[in-house]
C-alpha cells in the first residue's frame, strides 16, 4: 500500500511560508509528512506515560523512550539533522530539517526518539567534523546508532565563561597523557549510565600571546578515574532528569594524548563549527513549543466550562487581541528561523559567508526564545492559576525557552556580535547620506532656493566637516 501524496494546505505544511515550500524536495516533503504523524501519534499522546515511567527512576532512560527510538530508527527518523556532507547523512537540507525540527519541538523529548536532541546533535557534527577515523570509529559510530550519550563540558563557575578566552581549567600534558583539574557546570548527567562521553574544553596553553590558541579539546570518557559529578543542577526548579546539567570536578583526571581533537590550541576553532548549527537547532524546536502552547490557548479560550461573566474567555477583546498578537509572532519568528536555515544552506552558492551565517543565527537565538517564553507566559495567563500547576506542560516549555536563553551564550553576547558587526557598517551609511546632501545642494541650485540653505536644518543630523574628513 502507497502513502498519498500529502496535501500541503493541510498541517503541518499549512503554516510553512510559500517559499519554504517552493525549496522543499518531494523526498523530503514525505519525512516531514513521516515525522508529523511519528510527532502526532506516538509522541504526544505518550507524554503522560514518559512522565509515569521516569518516575520510577529518574535517571534511567524510560522503556518508552527506548521503544520509540527502535521504532524511529527502523523506520528511517534517524539523525536527520547531519547535514549532506557527511556519510550517514539522510540528505535534509537545513531549510527541510528546520520544517522537521519544528514538529520534533511540540514535545520536549521527542526529538531524542529520532537522536535529534541537544547535546547530541552539536557533538555528531563536531566529531564528524573534526575528528581522526580512530576518534570516529570509536565514539561517533555509536553515537550515530544511538548507543550510548554524550555531553559537552565547556561552561565554568568560577569565570564568566560566556567568553570562553576566560575558561580555565587546568590541561597539563605529562609524556602520553594530558591531566586534567578543575571545575565545570553543565554536561549531561553522570548518573544516567547512558551518557559514556564528555567532550571538554580546557586550557594547555595559557600564556600564548594568542588568547584563541590556548584552548583545547578532549575526549573524555565518563568512567575515566577522577571525574566526578557533584550535583544536578535544576533549572528553575526542574531536574531534568533522566538528562540533567550536572556540575562537575575534575581531579587528576587522565586522558591519553590521542583523545585531543584536531590538535592542540584548536579548540576555538571547533566550538565555533559546533555552536552555530546548534543555536538553529534550538529555534527550530521552540517554534514547535510556541505552536502546542498557542493550540493550548486555544483550546482554553473556547472551553463551554470557563464562562467568566457569562462569556468564553476567547470572547473577550482582550484574548482575541492577545490570541491574534500570538499568532502574528509565531509566523514572524517562523520566517526568521527558517530564513536563517537557507542562509546557511546558501553558502557557497550566492556569495554568503561567515559574517551573514553568524548574522542569522545571532538574530535567531536573540528574538525567538524570549518570543516563545513571552507567547507561553500569555497562554499561561489564558489558564489563570491552572496555567502555573503541572495540569498542563506550560510552566516546563516556559523553563526550556527560557533556559534557551543562556545556552550557547547569552542574549548579551549575540546582540554585542550584531550591534558591532551593524556598526562596522557607518561608515558607508554615511557616505551615503552625505551624498544625499550633496543631491539637495544641486537640486536647490537647480530650483533657485540656494538662499534656503541657511535656514536648512534637515541636515544637522551630519557632521559634514567631520565625514568628509573620515570619509
Amino acid at each position: 500500500m502507497t502513502t498519498p501524496d500529502p496535501d500541503l494546505s493541510q498541517p503541518p505544511f499549512n503554516r510553512f511560508p510559500t517559499w519554504t515550500l517552493s525549496k522543499l524536495r518531494p523526498s523530503a516533503i514525505k519525512t516531514i509528512q513521516h515525522v508529523h504523524e511519528f510527532i502526532e501519534t506516538k509522541c504526544i499522546p505518550a507524554q503522560s506515560i514518559m512522565k509515569s515511567q521516569l518516575a520510577q527512576n529518574r535517571w534511567r532512560t524510560p522503556p518508552l523512550m527506548r521503544h520509540l527510538r527502535t521504532e524511529a530508527q527502523a523506520a528511517g527518523l534517524w539523525n536527520l539533522f547531519l547535514p549532506p556532507e557527511f556519510p550517514s547523512s539522510p540528505g535534509l537540507t537545513n531549510l527541510e530539517y528546520a520544517c522537521c525540527a519544528e514538529l520534533m519541538g511540540r514535545v520536549y523529548w521527542a526529538a531524542q526518539t529520532m537522536n535529534c536532541h541537544a547535546p547530541e546533535t552539536g557533538n555528531i557534527e563536531l566529531l564528524a567534523k573534526y575528528c581522526n577515523d580512530a576518534q570516529k570509529e570509536k565514539w561517533l559510530a555509536p553515537l550515530l546508532r544511538g548507543e550510548f550519550s554524550s555531553a559537552y563540558s565547556m561552561t565554568e563557575p568560577d569565570v564568566a565563561s560566556s567568553d570562553a578566552t576566560n575558561i580555565g581549567i587546568e590541561i597539563r600534558r605529562e609524556g602520553d597523557e594530558y591531566v586534567i583539574n578543575g571545575r565545570k557546570l553543565f554536561g549531561n548527567a553522570k548518573w544516567n549510565p547512558d551518557v559514556r562521553l564528555y567532550i571538554l574544553m580546557g586550557c594547555t596553553d595559557p600564556t600564548n600571546a594568542d588568547i584563541r590558541r590556548r584552548h583545547s579539546m578532549l575526549l573524555v570518557p565518563a568512567d575515566t578515574p577522577g571525574l566526578a559529578m557533584r550535583q544536578n543542577l535544576s533549572i528553575m526548579g526542574y531536574d531534568c532528569a533522566p538528562e540533567g546539567h550536572g556540575e562537575y570536578i575534575y581531579t587528576n583526571v587522565r586522558v591519553p594524548v590521542s583523545n585531543v581533537i584536531l590538535g592542540e590550541g584548536r579548540a576555538f576553532e571547533i566550538a565555533q563549527g559546533r555552536l552555530g548549527p546548534g543555536r538553529i537547532h534550538h529555534c527550530m524546536r521552540l517554534l514547535g513549543q510556541g505552536e502546542l502552547a498557542y493550540e493550548l490557548a486555544l483550546v482554553r479560550a473556547t472551553d463551554e466550562r470557563k464562562k467568566p461573566r457569562g462569556k468564553l474567555i476567547g470572547e473577550f477583546d482582550s484574548n482575541i487581541e492577545r490570541i491574534a498578537q500570538m499568532r502574528l509572532e509565531l509566523d514572524a519568528m517562523r520566517l526568521v528561523v527558517f530564513s536563517a536555515a537557507d542562509t546557511l544552506d546558501s553558502k557557497g552558492k550566492d556569495g554568503h559567508g561567515s559574517k551573514k551565517d553568524r548574522y542569522v543565527i545571532a538574530q535567531s537565538k536573540i528574538l525567538v526564545p524570549a518570543a516563545v517564553a513571552r507567547i507561553i507566559d500569555e497562554c499561561m495567563q489564558l489558564y489563570g492559576g491552572q496555567g502555573l500547576t503541572q495540569y498542563t506542560p506550560l510552566p516546563e516549555m516556559w523553563t526550556y525557552a527560557r533556559f534557551v536563553r543562556l545556552a550557547d551564550g547569552p542574549d548579551a553576547a549575540h546582540r554585542h556580535q550584531v550591534g558591532r558587526d551593524q556598526l562596522k557598517g557607518a561608515k558607508e551609511v554615511l557616505a551615503r547620506h552625505v551624498k544625499y546632501y550633496e543631491i539637495a545642494l544641486e537640486l536647490k541650485k537647480q530650483f533657485g532656493l540656494e538662499d534656503e540653505l541657511k535656514d536648512d536644518c534637515s541636515w544637522e543630523y551630519i557632521n559634514l566637516a567631520g565625514a568628509k574628513a573620515k570619509l
